[in-house]
């Protein structure tokens, strides 16, 4: 009976020790074995068609046909993380950027559950997912920080967030200068041993560690990322810059750019302050008109290799829109 008692006990903790391992190694459990689109399709003028169904529709994958196993027409609810930036740069516009993120929320349908994060040095949930938009108002409203920008980690955050949310179609929807601190710092460790020449063409924004595994998570869940790029950020706007500032911006607006591509999203350009409501309304609208489908891949093996993704629509006058693939691991 001892011996019994004592091998239930170590079977307790090494499985405690496994779940503890398995929290921090991934916090994010999903069935990787299916591939998620969110498909957004226009016509030549770039209107919206929210008409197609399934049969519409073909997959490749590395250019091998995919039978399509789920298919969900548009507009069926989201679920929506808001993230806002407040960190420093944007303190002189919170007003901008509540008006703004509200405006939003008006245009979401009444089933969207929205989750709303800021972000500065810090990380805070101001909303868990809700469908209750005075909530979500009420989030916007206090919204507030200083200090560094902790996007990266608030994006993992959010996708911890959007893993609970089931199968459920997912989105970020992410207001930053897109200066992202430790990335940053990272750029500017690197850049710190060059000279001017080399600068230039010396940071290679693809290869972060942190950005790609944001993507592999996405990827995982079929998350939908849409960036609204603002002012701050943008390198032809820096008042006298170096070389090193030129080449540290440029990367991190090029990272946006990438979490917008490989999601199937679209990075929002914010040229002027009171561009960011139209923006953000049309962000709303695109969520709105996309389809999501699914299939499991013909080729089964996770092997971390990149797989390129291709849909095509029967009628070729409509142009779609996804992400560009993803790496099967």
């Amino acid at each position: 009976m001892l011996i019994r008692k004592v091998f239930v006990f170590i079977l307790i903790v090494v499985s405690g020790f496994a779940a503890v391992n398995a929290q921090d190694d991934d916090p994010i459990k999903v069935d990787s074995s299916l591939v998620r689109l969110n498909i957004g399709v226009v016509d030549q003028r770039g209107r919206p068609i929210t008409s197609l169904d399934k049969s519409s529709f073909s997959l490749y994958e590395d250019g091998v046909k995919q039978e399509i196993s789920s298919f969900v027409a548009a507009p069926a609810p989201f679920s929506v993380v808001m993230l806002l930036d407040m960190s420093g740069s944007t303190k002189s516009f919170r007003q901008n950027i509540q008006l703004s993120a509200s405006r939003f929320l008006d245009a979401l349908g009444p089933d969207d559950r929205v989750a709303v994060v800021e972000f500065y040095s810090k990380v805070n949930l101001l909303n868990d997912f809700t469908a209750n938009r005075r909530d979500a108002f009420h989030s916007i409203s206090v919204a507030n920080g200083a200090g560094e920008t902790d996007l990266y980690r608030a994006l993992l955050f959010s996708l911890e967030k959007l893993s609970k949310e089931g199968n459920r179609r997912k989105a970020i929807v992410v207001l930053t200068d897109g200066v992202d601190t430790d990335e940053q710092n990272s750029d500017r460790k690197l850049l710190s041993k060059l000279t001017d020449e080399q600068i230039p063409s010396a940071l290679k924004p693809e290869t972060s560690e942190t950005l790609n595994r944001i993507l592999s998570r996405s990827d995982a869940q079929g998350v939908t990322i849409y960036p609204l790029a603002l002012p701050t950020g943008d390198p032809a706007r820096l008042a006298d810059p170096t070389p090193r500032q030129i080449a540290m911006f440029k990367a991190a607006r090029t990272r946006l750019k990438l979490f917008a591509d490989h999601t199937g999203g679209t990075l929002n350009t914010i040229n002027r302050l009171d561009e960011m409501a139209a923006l953000y309304a049309i962000v709303a609208a695109d969520l709105r008109t996309l389809y999501t489908v699914e299939y499991q891949p013909t080729n089964e093996k996770r092997d971390g290799k990149w797989r390129a993704i291709k849909v095509e629509v029967s009628q070729p006058d409509l142009i779609s829109r996804t992400r560009q693939g993803y790496f099967a691991r």
